[in-house]
């Protein structure tokens, strides 16, 4: 649970750096009023924040634009090796993709968004090229749906007043009372499938991994080209797809 800002236990400045951080994961190379500009702050502010991290290693200065150096991935590897759960699922990952021929992985939710913690890739079926660490809206996204079927009534709530439900395609469904409709429905199930609501001529199945409590905790998925197979083809692959998910759970 993060602390209110006035508990005093909320440390302005570091967040600010971590803003700053954050606004080149959206466009990798700017200039120092375009990062201003990017995260709300002011130009001083944003030198000050830029000049630290490339004395840390975490950013390189060029002529007159910065960006991000390879150092700042181990901001993310330090979450990725103190979770049990990517060791687990790396090995299952992998298992699966060779038994299915097809790309899997299994992503968390992160407030609005999915964001993936482990991938096993055959053959690159989608434009976008997805690697630990990638995020997609979860509304639009089979591992989100089941996601957030996982979530309570309370937190679910939380969720659509946070979302920002806009088209990803023109398949994405983004209306708030089917989505709803749909959660129930894949809660009762336990397997959400999407058709080119993500990427045009993709669809994809995922199922739940729990943990002993009975809790969501991360999202398994496979994923299919609509031109080589039928939605079948998805049905066939879920029996396979749940085993994977449950070897996981069970380990959890």
């Amino acid at each position: 649970m993060q602390p209110a800002n006035n508990t005093g236990l909320f440390v302005q400045s570091f967040a600010r750096g971590l803003e700053v951080i954050e606004a080149f994961g959206q466009t990798p190379t700017m200039t120092l009023t375009e990062a201003a500009e990017a995260t709300g702050l002011s130009r001083a502010t944003v030198r000050r924040f830029l000049h630290t991290l490339v004395s840390l290693g975490y950013m390189r200065a060029g002529d007159k634009s910065f960006q991000l150096t390879p150092k700042v991935m181990n901001l993310g590897f330090a979450y990725l090796s103190s979770q049990p759960l990517v060791e687990l699922v790396d090995p299952v990952l992998a298992n699966l993709s060779k038994q299915l021929g097809q790309s899997t992985s299994v992503s968390v939710l992160d407030t609005t968004d999915v964001v993936y913690i482990a991938r096993q890739e055959t053959t690159s079926i989608m434009r976008i090229n997805i690697t630990v660490g990638t995020r997609f809206p979860a509304y639009a996204t089979s591992m989100g749906r089941v996601l957030l079927a996982g979530l309570s009534d309370a937190e679910l709530e939380a969720y659509f007043a946070q979302a920002d439900l806009t088209e990803v395609t023109d398949y994405t469904m983004t209306d708030p009372s089917w989505l709803r409709s749909e959660i129930s429905k894949i809660r009762a199930q336990g397997f959400a499938v999407i058709t080119e609501e993500l990427e045009v001529g993709l669809a994809s199945v995922a199922v739940p991994i729990r943990n002993r409590a009975g809790k969501t905790v991360a999202a398994m998925n496979t994923s299919i080209a609509v031109t080589q197979h039928t939605p079948e083809d998805l049905t066939e692959l879920l029996p396979a797809l749940q085993a994977a998910a449950d070897e996981v759970s069970n380990a959890l």
